[in-house]
């Protein structure tokens, strides 16, 4: 992996599996682009819910070609490893739409329809 990452745990214990499985999404977001810069990671435990149990919060930033793209999945899941999943995979999808207009493929949307009037008696 060539990006520099950095990961933080708010809330909740240092986890050697969570942060292998965070390295691993890394690995294959910086294989699937070449122009990601950077990444941190913020994994957050939050209050136990009475109902709901302990809900996690993965935020990801990241720098790709200059332009930071950021990625705040809010508390939904009990499982961190699915948390994080979530994450990566709207920031990869956040990737792809920035890499498709960097190359110009976004589709214009058409002008006003030009309309012509012949007055011909």
């Amino acid at each position: 992996m060539n990006i520099p990452l950095k990961i933080t745990f708010l809330g909740m214990a240092p986890s050697e599996a969570v942060e292998a499985k965070i390295r691993q999404r890394a690995a294959e977001l910086d294989q699937f682009s070449p122009l990601v810069q950077r990444c941190e990671v913020w994994v957050e435990a939050g209050h136990g819910h009475h109902r709901k149990g302990f809900l996690y919060n993965v935020r990801i930033r990241t720098t790709v070609s200059g332009e930071e793209l950021d990625i705040d999945r809010q508390p939904d899941e009990e499982d961190v490893y699915v948390a994080v999943r979530d994450g990566f995979d709207a920031l990869r999808r956040r990737v792809e739409d920035h890499l498709r207009k960097t190359r110009g493929e976004v589709k214009r949307h058409a002008g006003p329809p030009e309309i012509s009037v012949d007055r011909a008696r």
